[in-house]
């Protein structure tokens, strides 16, 4: 989990996402506020994928979401579903993703722990997501103000949720002093915190590339896409880091 090793990462997450700037159009079942079929599944590049939830977050902070009739999706994705992104995220109850990103029924593959980090739990329900369903890009989104991060700062010690906050420390250990002013390096210094979340995302995105042979592979191949993300509570709005998408 060595800075050299996270610089050589994101220069081949930055060389592929150049590969897919050029990318076909494709009806947006989304913004129509209709459920997706197969075939418009298999029509959404992994590119197209974070456009669409790009635009999608836009709405949501701009006050434009779509007019949705979730009872007739309901109805539509009650024989199957389709979703065209996975999002990795935390338990917060401010951070409803498929709200954030204004989507609906059937849309998203969402997985949620406190601390947005990922296990072989996690990991298989992605590929399963993926390989097997069909969704084209995973996003793993930290959050401001993270509860789960200023535990882990802290070295909260409770029950099983000290286990839980054990997946954090790598990314604790991994903010560095020569960094920025984290003095001290506790959940006081907001500063610091920010930096382990956002170092918590880079590393859940390396762990995950790493462990999963399927979606290493799926990524390598411009299969699938996976990029980080920071959602902020205080404005709804989501910020893309760490880009690694393909247009094929």
């Amino acid at each position: 989990m060595n800075n050299k090793y996270l610089t050589s990462f994101y220069a081949l997450v930055m060389t592929v996402a150049l590969s897919g700037l050029l990318v076909p159009a494709v009806v947006d079942a989304d913004t129509a506020g209709a459920t997706f079929t197969r075939e418009a599944q298999a029509a959404i590049t992994p590119a197209r994928a974070l456009e669409m939830l790009e635009d999608g977050n836009e709405r949501f902070v701009t006050g434009d979401s779509v007019k949705r009739d979730f009872l007739a999706q309901v109805r539509q994705t009650s024989k199957g579903q389709f979703p065209f992104a996975a999002v990795v995220s935390c338990l917060d109850s401010r951070i409803p993703p498929a709200i954030v990103f204004d989507q609906g029924i059937g849309d998203l593959f969402v997985a949620r722990v406190a601390g947005n980090f990922v296990n072989d739990d996690i990991l298989g329900s992605l590929e399963f997501a993926t390989r097997l369903s069909g969704a084209r890009l995973i996003v793993v989104m930290g959050h401001t103000e993270c509860g789960a991060i200023k535990g882990a700062c802290d070295g909260a010690q409770l029950g099983l949720l000290t286990a839980t906050l054990a997946n954090i420390n790598p990314a604790v250990e991994a903010v560095q002093a020569v960094q920025g002013d984290y003095t001290p390096r506790t959940s006081k210094n907001a500063g610091f915190v920010q930096a382990v979340t956002e170092m918590n995302v880079q590393l859940t995105m390396q762990v995950l590339y790493d462990r999963s042979v399927v979606l290493r592979e799926m990524i390598d191949k411009g299969e699938i896409g996976l990029v980080g993300a920071m959602y902020d509570v205080s404005s709804g709005k989501v910020t893309f880091t760490g880009k690694f998408v393909s247009g094929r």
